[in-house]
């Protein structure tokens, strides 16, 4: 089967490519996938080009383990193991699956059965392969940690983002003032999309904006800590959802002093993998949110596709269609 892998760290056009390697076979509580669609996410990125360099202590020092790309999907259900109870062959299914392994930019993928879920037959395979990682973190961020109300000013840094587009419907379906922030060449589709306003990061910094927020998601988290207590309002929340290893050490540590002295709260998410992605699709099913995609694109053009993500043009979520051949037992 083909397998998209990277061998070294540097620019993705140049070390990720597409390798043949033996399709797995499914072990006790594992089922194979035929994969359909897999997506773009930050794990890719740093991956390919080995930074922050803090990651690879967990990646590898010089070059990537194993370089195996790719944490969502969705497909069908080719094998099963002899110990797998939730699927049957043929099953549609779709999640994250970070949780238990990566691989997914693959005609192929053996994963616990526990890693996906069953697709609604009213999604697209490129619609539930975009949405598993961003919604859950979406809904997680603002619904659980959040604590999202009725009404509420919100902003979403990077909010053009897979993410961000989630975030922001989200947000709406509590009748939320909603602000974005993220680069020019996005301003006009997060306008159309239903931001309130919109601001270009290159030109205004937030925390500095004199405005303040009572919650707010960084998709980003590029700021020092204490910066983002000017932009909240009194008993207002900062939740990140990832970002430079040493801003996240820092909010960690700030996050647990910040009740000794303010009414502020500066928390970060630690994702559970799927965790309310079935609320998600019943929100798609009823069409109170949509999933903005771009793409989709072949994997061939993955390496090209990485560099797009982490350079931050795209539009929604990044999702690659792969045409896998049919296994044989």
């Amino acid at each position: 089967m083909k397998a998209i892998k990277c061998e070294s760290y540097g620019p993705p056009e140049k070390v990720v490519r597409i390798t043949e390697v033996a399709i797995p076979s499914p072990k006790d509580n594992e089922v194979l996938i035929k994969i359909h669609a897999t997506t773009v996410n930050d794990y890719d990125w740093i991956l390919a080009l080995g930074k922050p360099y803090l990651y690879r202590l967990m990646l590898g020092l010089f070059k990537p383990k194993n370089g195996l790309l790719g944490m969502e999907l969705s497909g069908t259900v080719a094998a099963i193991g002899a110990k797998a109870k939730k699927f049957k062959i043929g099953d549609a299914v779709m999640g994250d699956t970070s949780e238990y392994g990566f691989g997914t930019f693959a005609e192929y993928i053996s994963i616990n059965e526990n890693a996906v879920i069953q697709k609604p037959r009213t999604l697209s395979f490129e619609e539930a392969a975009a949405i598993p990682h961003a919604s859950c973190l979406a809904l997680q961020a603002l619904r659980d940690i959040g604590e999202i109300k009725e009404g509420q000013k919100i902003l979403i840094n990077g909010g053009g983002g897979g993410v961000g587009t989630i975030g922001l419907q989200l947000a709406k379906l509590h009748n939320c003032a909603v602000t974005g922030v993220d680069s020019q060449e996005k301003l006009a589709i997060m306008t159309a999309i239903g931001y309130d306003q919109v601001i270009d990061y290159k030109k205004v910094n937030f925390t500095k904006a004199g405005k303040r927020y009572d919650l707010i998601l960084d998709c980003k988290s590029n700021k020092a800590s204490l910066t983002y207590l000017k932009a909240l309002n009194p008993n207002g929340r900062y939740v990140s959802i990832g970002g430079k290893p040493f801003n996240l050490i820092g909010l960690l540590l700030w996050g647990k002093l910040m009740p000794l002295f303010s009414s502020k709260r500066l928390k970060i998410l630690a994702l559970k993998s799927n965790s309310g992605l079935e609320f998600i699709c019943d929100l798609l099913a009823q069409r109170k949110i949509q999933c903005q995609i771009d793409g989709p694109y072949p994997m061939e053009d993955a390496g090209r596709l990485i560099q797009y993500f982490g350079e931050g043009k795209h539009k929604g979520k990044i999702v690659i269609s792969i045409k896998a051949q049919t296994h044989k037992e």
